[in-house]
């Protein structure tokens, strides 16, 4: 009879896991989506003003680099572990919400002593004036740079969690959770690029202006005082809106197998977090690992053109030196550039399912935007050659009109592949988590280590590898390319398809296929 009830309950967990509860699943999961907005506004401001922001305070360009590393760095510590305690977490408040809390308020905590940092330095004795160093105010302001990306990776990895335990085992759903992310991080971009480029933005808040805070530093304060807001905004919202299943009891010992979530272990003796990992990575199935391959490869292309790609315009395309008018002509048009490649990445996240029904399929989706990233990297080359020749015959004029609108162009068509980059991977580390019973939250920071090893390694030698060969972007980008095909070939012939759903209340599987391998 104990095992009669046994049954039951999992299959009673089943449907509910398969057909949620709530009533309005799509807009809790838009409410929660959402999150990403928020998260992505202060990473564009990151992008578009700190760079400079750390010259003012006086920190050496050899240092810069390296600050930049702390974003990999903590993400490969971080969401692995956040994401194991978050599978195990038996708060009442639920499992994924807590961290999430979490990351937004050390989030605030972050933006609060980098956006003051030249204020305090300055009131613990740092001198005034620009082209002095302000010791003090760097330390706080680095310090406050790394809290901000231990609480983005505490933000994001929960939040994906929290999207695959609402979707279920809907594999329709799982996409249409993770395009939706996709969107937000597209709005947080376009907010954060447009607020970076108002320069009277400041005059809203007055109060930012000091005598240790130029206009520019007011600007970066006002902006990241409306990074918060409406990064607390929408995390309150969503987490006042959906409820997460409480956690099961844990069993009595004289009560014999008890059933669990899909998605949650079973009770067991606590395992340290390392060892867990290490487990998780010697008894990670096939298909995770070529997903991570596929992912690490994918991200090897994205990588270079991320960090390099205003300066490339600024550089290579405008010819420009660092600090003069073309160059600067040319970094403010690669700003433009990442607007357009934001709202293309915008409307491309929302079309995700019917681009992988036209094209037969998320990994044929996944492979053929991959060749076209590898294509757009490889332009590069032909319009930085189209520059050089203008100039020429034009020296010291800005590139001709059909360069900079090929150059837009590329911008704007490497959406299509970020869309797919933000949503499909994470979709199936997702169903491919299911699918094993692996929690979602290892499984993200798992296939997070395949998205920043690579950065590390792009950090690390593109700069000494790109010296080889003269200086520029262009051997990076060449790389990246070779990556972006690779990642192709590998998705279309080697990444398993999920495998088909489960009708809801049956372990029968459909005559049918899903409609998306």
């Amino acid at each position: 009879m104990a095992s009669l009830d046994g049954f039951k309950t999992k299959q009673t967990l089943d449907e509910e896991q398969t057909t949620p509860p709530h009533r309005n699943p799509i807009k809790k999961i838009a409410f929660v989506s959402s999150i990403a907005a928020g998260v992505q506004f202060g990473w564009a401001l990151q992008l578009s003003l700190l760079t400079p922001y750390v010259q003012l305070l006086g920190i050496p360009h050899s240092w810069a680099s390296f600050i930049w590393l702390c974003g990999p760095v903590s993400g490969m510590v971080v969401q692995p572990l956040v994401g194991y305690y978050s599978d195990r977490c038996r708060s009442r408040w639920g499992r994924r919400k807590p961290f999430i809390a979490s990351g937004a308020g050390l989030v605030a905590v972050a933006v609060v002593l980098i956006s003051f940092a030249a204020d305090m330095g300055r009131v613990l004795g740092d001198p005034l004036g620009p082209g002095r160093r302000k010791t003090k105010a760097i330390i706080i302001f680095v310090v406050g740079f790394w809290i901000l990306d231990v609480a983005n990776n505490m933000l994001q990895g929960p939040c994906r969690a929290l999207l695959a335990d609402l979707a279920g085992k809907n594999q329709r759903r799982v996409r249409s959770a993770n395009s939706f992310y996709s969107f937000f991080m597209a709005v947080g971009n376009i907010l954060g690029f447009a607020a970076g480029s108002f320069t009277h933005l400041h005059k809203l808040l007055p109060f930012t202006s000091t005598p240790a805070c130029d206009i520019y530093c007011a600007n970066l304060k006002t902006c990241f005082f409306l990074a918060i807001l409406l990064l607390l905004t929408l995390t309150t919202i969503a987490l006042t809106s959906v409820q997460e299943k409480p956690p099961l009891p844990p069993p009595s010992p004289a009560a014999g197998p008890t059933a669990h979530d899909d998605d949650e272990p079973p009770e067991h003796v606590p395992t340290p977090f390392l060892s867990e990992i290490f487990m998780a990575l010697r008894d990670l199935p096939k298909p995770m690992w070529v997903l991570l391959l596929v992912t690490a490869l994918n991200w090897l292309a994205w990588f270079p053109f991320m960090l390099f790609d205003t300066d490339w315009m600024g550089r290579e395309v405008y010819g420009g030196k660092v600090g003069d008018r073309l160059y600067n002509l040319g970094v403010r048009a690669g700003s433009l550039g990442l607007m357009f490649n934001s709202i293309v990445l915008g409307f491309t996240s929302l079309g995700i399912e019917f681009l992988a029904v036209k094209t037969g399929g998320v990994k044929k989706l996944w492979g053929g935007v991959n060749f076209l990233l590898s294509l757009c990297l490889a332009m590069t080359v032909l319009i930085t050659k189209m520059a050089e020749s203008s100039r020429n015959r034009e020296l010291g004029l800005q590139p001709p009109v059909d360069v900079r609108i090929l150059g837009m162009a590329l911008f704007a068509i490497m959406g299509i592949p970020l869309a797919v980059t933000y949503s499909i991977p994470f979709a199936l580390a997702s169903i491919f988590s299911n699918s094993t019973g692996a929690g979602q939250g290892l499984s993200m920071g798992v296939l997070n280590l395949g998205i920043v090893i690579p950065q590390i390694l792009v950090s690390v030698l593109s700069g000494p590898f790109d010296a080889l060969f003269g200086g520029g972007n262009l051997p990076a980008f060449v790389v990246g390319s070779i990556a972006a095909m690779a990642s192709g070939i590998v998705a279309l012939t080697i990444l398993p398809s999920p495998r088909p759903e489960l009708p809801p209340s049956t372990g029968i599987l459909r005559t049918t296929s899903s409609p998306i391998p």
